[in-house]
C-alpha cells in the first residue's frame, strides 16, 4: 500500500487532474442549480447575483478567454524556471520544483477555472432557460481567486528561484530523511550485526521486474509481513542502488506453504529519490556547491554556505543506523536484514568532488575544515578517525601546491581545531606544499 501512494505522490499531473474533475462536477451541479431550483427560490436570492442568458455568454466567454491566457503563461512560466533550475542550479534540484505542491495547484486552479466557465458557457441555452442564472456569479468569483492566486504564484516563483530559498528546501529534505532513520531506528528495533542472520528454511530469491533505481523500501511494513508470515528476510541492496532486470533484491527463508509476496513493499523507478536515499539528498546539495565555484558561475561564497551547512547535516547523519543492520520483531527475533550505507562512504562522496574542484579556491578549503569541525563536534567520538581521515584526504589536495602566508596560517589554524576536535595530531600544511 505505502508503495502505491508512494508512486502516486510522484505523478505530477494528478493535481491538476482533480482539480479539472472538480470544475466539471461544480459547473454540473450548477447547471442544475439554475435550471431546478433557482426560479423557485428566485426571491431568496439577491437580483445581483443573477444575471440574463445573454450577458451570462459574454462574461463567460470572457472568463473563459483570459482563464486560459493565464494558464498559458503559468505554464510557460513553469518551463522558464525549469530551464534555469537545469543551467544554474542542477538537474537533480530539477525534481524539486516538479513535485512542488504548490506549482502544479496553481496551474489545477487555472485550469479549473477556464474548464468551469467554458462548460457553462455551453449550458447557456435560451430555450432550457427562461430566468435568470446563477452560474455566472460563481463563474466571475472563480475568475477572482484565480486571479489572486496569480499574482500569489509570481511572489511564489520570485522567492522560489532564490538559491537561498533551494538550499533550504534540499537541506529540509535531508533533514526529513535523517529523522526517517532516527524513526525506523526506534520502529524497527535496529541492531547492528557483523555475522548476518542464521536463518534456515526454503530459499526463495526475489528478484527485479525491472530496471532503474531502488527508489522506497518500506522496512516497517515488510518487518510486520515477515513476522505474521513466520519467514525471514535478507535484503541484498540499499536505497539507491541501480538495479537491472532480473537483479537478486532479497533472499527469503519460509517453510513450505507461508506466503512470502513482499512486490508491495520497495519501488523501482527511473531515478533516485531523496525521501530514503540521504546520499542522494546530499548529493544535491554538493552539485549546486560545485556548480557555484566553476568557472563559468564564480560563486564561492554560495558554496563555502552550503559546505557548513552540509556540516551539521553530517553531524546528525553519524547518530543514525549505518552498515549491515538487523531488524527485529516484538519479542527481539531478527527478522530482516539490511544495509545502510557507511557512515565513512557518505563523507567520502559529499566530499570528494569539493576537494577535488575546489582545492584552487582557499576559501572552499577553510570551509571544508569548518564543515568538519561542525561534523566532529555533533558526531559520536567513534566516528572521530573518519572525519580525521576525510580531512587528511582533503589535504593531499594541496601537495605542492604554493600558498601564501596568511592562507596558509589561517587554514592551518582550522586543522589543529579538528585535530583537537577529533584527538589526532594535526598536520603541517607546509610540509605537504613543499612535497
Amino acid at each position: 500500500m505505502k508503495s502505491t501512494i508512494y508512486l502516486f505522490k510522484e505523478k505530477f499531473w494528478l493535481t491538476p487532474a482533480i482539480f479539472s474533475i472538480l470544475a466539471i462536477a461544480l459547473s454540473v451541479g450548477f447547471f442544475y442549480v439554475d435550471l431546478l431550483l433557482v426560479e423557485r427560490f428566485k426571491e431568496f436570492i439577491p437580483s445581483i447575483l443573477l444575471t440574463k442568458v445573454d450577458l451570462a455568454k459574454t462574461i463567460m466567454g470572457t472568463l473563459a478567454g483570459a482563464l486560459l491566457t493565464m494558464s498559458t503563461f503559468t505554464f510557460s512560466t513553469i518551463l522558464v524556471v525549469l530551464t534555469m533550475y537545469s543551467a544554474q542550479f542542477s538537474p537533480r534540484a530539477l525534481k524539486n520544483f516538479v513535485h512542488d505542491p504548490v506549482t502544479w495547484r496553481v496551474l489545477g486552479i487555472f485550469l479549473g477555472g477556464f474548464i468551469y466557465n467554458t462548460l457553462s458557457l455551453l449550458f447557456m441555452r435560451d430555450d432550457l432557460y427562461t430566468h435568470d442564472v446563477l452560474s455566472t456569479f460563481v463563474g466571475i468569483v472563480i475568475a477572482f481567486f484565480c486571479l489572486g492566486t496569480f499574482a500569489y504564484f509570481i511572489h511564489y516563483i520570485a522567492t522560489t528561484v532564490q538559491v537561498s530559498k533551494l538550499i533550504e528546501v534540499l537541506i529540509k529534505d535531508a533533514e526529513d530523511v535523517i529523522s526517517y532513520y532516527e524513526e525506523f531506528e526506534e520502529k524497527c528495533a535496529v541492531s547492528e550485526i557483523s555475522d548476518g542472520l542464521n536463518p534456515i528454511g526454503i530459499i526463495e530469491t526475489v528478484n527485479a521486474e525491472t530496471s532503474g533505481y531502488l527508489q522506497f523500501m518500506s522496512f516497517e511494513k515488510l518487518l510486520g509481513h515477515a513476522d505474521k508470515n513466520g519467514f525471514e528476510v535478507d535484503v541484498l541492496v540499499c536505497i539507491g542502488d541501480y538495479i537491472y532486470e532480473g537483479k537478486p533484491l532479497m533472499n527469503i527463508y519460509r517453510k513450505e506453504g507461508q506466503d512470502y509476496d513482499v512486490s508491495g513493499y520497495y519501488s523501482i523507478g527511473g531515478e533516485r529519490s531523496a525521501e530514503q536515499d540521504l546520499p542522494y539528498a546530499l548529493q544535491k546539495l554538493v552539485e549546486i556547491a560545485l556548480r557555484a565555484i566553476s568557472p563559468g558561475i564564480n560563486d564561492p561564497n554560495t558554496a563555502n554556505d552550503i559546505i557548513v551547512r552540509i556540516g551539521r547535516l553530517l553531524g546528525k547523519t553519524a547518530h543514525i543506523p549505518h552498515g549491515e543492520l538487523a531488524l527485529a520483531n516484538k519479542e527481539g527475533q531478527h527478522i530482516v536484514k539490511c544495509s545502510l550505507p557507511e557512515f565513512s562512504g557518505v563523507l567520502y562522496k559529499v566530499y570528494y568532488q569539493m576537494a577535488y574542484y575546489g582545492k584552487e579556491d582557499i576559501s572552499v578549503m577553510h570551509s571544508m575544515a569548518d564543515s568538519l569541525k561542525i561534523v566532529a563536534e555533533l558526531a559520536p567520538s567513534e566516528h572521530h578517525q573518519a572525519i580525521w581521515d576525510i580531512q587528511t584526504y582533503i589535504l593531499e589536495s594541496l601537495e605542492g601546491q604554493q600558498l601564501k602566508s596568511k592562507d596558509q596560517d589561517f587554514l592551518q589554524k582550522k586543522v589543529d581545531e579538528l585535530a583537537v576536535a577529533t584527538s589526532q595530531r594535526s598536520i603541517q600544511i607546509g610540509a605537504l606544499a613543499r612535497k
